[in-house]
């Protein structure tokens, strides 16, 4: 972007506190358009004539900073008046607070920065710009403290007092318009309960697990305090509980004027659903003066799914919710704890969900941009984008870095758009290359330093990696991610001949390595990864698990006619495990789908409707109004898994629903016409469900399945908008192809 203006900061250390900085603009003749464009290096509010301005928070939002910022433009036409004032705070953010892991300060830059620019159009043809330089005015704040992790303290009785002229900042990176979705306020949740714990704590419930902030409206004596701690669970006793928060304070401080104030934050959010007032100026807690106010994304609502079974509609509403709390600029991995970090493979695991319930397409298109800026020379993704950490940014992992290839292919058969395979695909093919070359075997990848088969249950229910040894996840995802490559490629008219042959030989190779007569070898080899700083790596390693023979089926590693023995294998695993899965988030996103597409479909149902942990429906019977980050975060005695590492507000696993969707539902899309231009209707009913009424709002129209059981009947209703083919296969082994209109059987 080209601009005269200029970086800008303050001319002292604001340290953690949010400084404003002012301009005046008079203009000479009669206004026709002015547009205003701002980012900055933090995070800033804008206001025009003492009056908060845009739809957005949270500006101008998280991306790979080294790399490029992205600015917003503005229409202030109307605002404009004799004096015009422009002012813009500016808080630390993501870009220069403390974020990650390792609880980092100053990762992307020491100090905030800001950027501006106004250009006038006036009606007789002529403009005018106005831009940031060392002209600007700088004023402290009623913010006098403000990190992402740690809260905001907002005091109306600090004086505002001007700091000096603006000077020159040190930034480089690259100005790019809006990429992505605005982060907006959503909706208003006034609180269901007001609890008195047995440790004597004052405790508001606002009924649900959220991202986003609390509003206080109140009068009170100048000078007095109100002080809100945040967290998502109460302990077994029902007393709040914040250590799964690690060193995160969520901590809000409002200093009141004597006035009527009105406090929110406004540089930070915080994941909960229950505050404590530690501080409040009155015996009697007004219910009323508080509200929880859910941000996020700007992102279209395309999904919507109702049954008739209660609890599986309480699992979509924690999905639905696991989704919104963490679909904050970056699909982060939870909102509360000092993390919130964009976890590649949390993302990849829950993209085809998050297209069903979403329109995610711009939202994902930053984001993997993102992705693509980070990328390695060598190839390497990293974990986390973007990257925050200098030791675990060079921990590249299977099925965290296959994101690259991964939701690229599946936004194009949600979407239709192969713009995205465009931007995606030199990424894709850089990351295949990588894995080609990461192991000591060009078609196995061998050794490394990957997460495994993440919190799965069948190393110990208090292991953080599962049993499956992480050579055969890391070389089942070279191929898969090597077939996606193909797709992607032929779809854009390329030749793929070499990685065609390339995915055939990985094939080969694994077959010839990790299997024997049909079958995973129980032992494999093992090469030792490095330990230091990288935190748990496997430690048991079988070749035959669950995840094992799910991903082995689910890549289509195997010969069609060992299919039959590799799947009943699964459930003879899964019948051994008292009727329960031992998947983690490797394994547990295709689980279902592997039973369904092998015939027992009644296996994938029977562990939909488990209540025993490993389950989704054990969080739902425990509560949960979001997923959870471990199958058992909340044990059955009341204790909780541990406190480092126990999110209640963690997606991954809600991926559940594009089974639900795609198998239960039947709706989905094909590769050969994406983004719902051709679909595929195949529901699979099941007496405990009762009825489905669902549908989504594609590029070419509403696509729409409603399902029920009148005694042994099963009716239904298939809507197809106009211009789309519909192949329809009913459980009897009935077919259909039809086209737009609603279209009714019953078998």
């Amino acid at each position: 972007m080209q601009t005269t203006a200029k970086w800008i900061t303050s001319p002292i250390d604001s340290k953690e506190a949010a400084y404003t900085f002012h301009k005046s603009f008079c203009p000479q003749k009669d206004v026709k358009k002015a547009t205003l464009c701002v980012s900055a290096m933090g995070l800033y509010a804008l206001y025009i004539n003492g009056t908060r301005f845009g739809k957005g928070v949270l500006t101008p939002g998280w991306t790979s900073y080294k790399n490029r910022v992205q600015y917003q433009t503005y229409d202030i036409t109307t605002c404009i008046k004799e004096e015009t004032v422009i002012e813009c705070g500016l808080g630390q953010g993501w870009a220069v607070g403390h974020i990650g892991i390792e609880n980092e300060n100053h990762y992307f830059a020491d100090h905030t920065s800001l950027i501006a620019w106004l250009e006038v159009e006036y009606t007789d043809g002529t403009d005018e710009r106005v831009v940031t330089d060392e002209s600007w005015e700088v004023y402290t704040s009623s913010v006098v403290f403000s990190e992402i992790y740690h809260g905001e303290t907002v005091d109306m009785t600090a004086p505002i007092t001007r700091v000096g002229k603006a000077v020159l900042s040190d930034v480089h990176t690259e100005l790019v318009p809006q990429v992505g979705e605005w982060i907006t306020e959503q909706e208003r949740l006034a609180p269901v309960a007001l609890i008195r714990t047995p440790n004597g704590e004052t405790v508001l419930d606002f009924g649900q697990n959220m991202t986003g902030y609390v509003e206080v409206r109140i009068q009170a004596p100048r000078g007095s305090r109100v002080v809100l701690h945040h967290a998502e669970v109460l302990d077994k006793d029902g007393n709040f509980y914040t250590a799964n928060l690690r060193t995160a304070r969520n901590e809000a401080v409002y200093v009141c004027s004597g006035g009527e104030d009105v406090f929110k934050p406004t540089y930070c959010f915080q994941g909960f659903r229950y505050i404590q007032l530690v501080e409040y100026p009155f015996d009697t807690v007004d219910m009323d003066s508080f509200r929880a106010i859910v941000v996020h994304s700007d992102m279209q609502r395309t999904g919507s799914f109702v049954c008739g079974n209660e609890k599986i509609n309480q699992l979509y509403h924690n999905i639905l919710w696991g989704q919104k709390s963490n679909y904050l600029d970056v699909p982060t991995d939870c909102p509360q704890r000092d993390e919130r970090l964009g976890w590649t493979g949390d993302a990849q695991v829950f993209c085809r969900t998050a297209a069903i319930q979403f329109d995610v397409e711009r939202f994902f298109k930053k984001w993997l941009g993102d992705m693509a800026l980070e990328q390695k020379a060598s190839g390497a993704v990293r974990g986390v984008i973007p990257a925050v950490s200098a030791i675990r940014q060079d921990r590249i992992s299977a099925a965290w870095g296959d994101a690259s290839c991964i939701i690229p292919w599946e936004l194009y058969t949600a979407y239709g758009d192969k713009a995205i395979l465009e931007q995606s695909f030199p990424m894709m093919q850089k990351w295949v290359e990588y894995m080609r070359a990461a192991g000591p075997e060009e078609y196995l990848w061998l050794g490394g330093i990957h997460y495994g088969d993440w919190l799965a249950m069948d190393a110990g229910g208090d292991s953080y990696v599962g049993a499956t040894a992480n050579d055969l996840i890391a070389s089942a995802f070279f191929a898969y991610s090597t077939s996606l490559l193909v797709k992607a490629g032929e779809a854009l008219g390329k030749d793929m001949s070499e990685y065609r042959s390339l995915y055939e030989q990985i094939r080969d190779a694994f077959c010839g390595y990790f299997m024997e007569n049909g079958m995973p070898k129980a032992e494999l080899p093992f090469t030792e990864p490095p330990r230091e700083n990288y935190g748990v790596v496997d430690t048991v390693r079988r070749g035959i698990t669950q995840t094992a023979l799910v991903l082995i089926l689910h890549f289509g590693l195997c010969e069609e006619e060992e299919r039959g023995a590799l799947s009943a294998k699964l459930v003879e695993l899964i019948r051994e495990n008292g009727g329960l899965m031992s998947t983690g988030f490797v394994g547990t996103p295709y689980l279902l789908h592997v039973l369904s597409d092998n015939g027992y479909t009644d296996v994938a149902y029977e562990l939909l409707f488990q209540e025993k942990s490993p389950s989704w429906l054990y969080s739902v019977n425990h509560g949960a109004t979001t997923m959870w980050e471990h199958w058992n975060s909340l044990k059955e005695d009341g204790s909780f898994w541990s406190t480092d590492m126990n999110s209640f507000n963690h997606y991954a696993y809600g991926a559940v629903f594009d089974w639900i969707f795609g198998v239960m539902c039947g709706i989905k899309p094909t590769e050969t016409a994406p983004g719902y231009k051709e679909v595929r209707i195949a529901p699979h009913p099941n007496k405990r469900i009762g009825f489905v009424d669902t549908a989504i709002e594609t590029r070419h129209g509403r696509v729409a399945v409603h399902w029920y059981y009148k005694e042994d009947t099963v009716y239904y209703e298939f809507t197809v908008p106009q211009g789309v083919t519909a192949h329809i296969t009913l459980p009897s082994g009935y077919t259909a192809t039809v086209g737009g209109g609603i279209h009714h059987f019953a078998e």
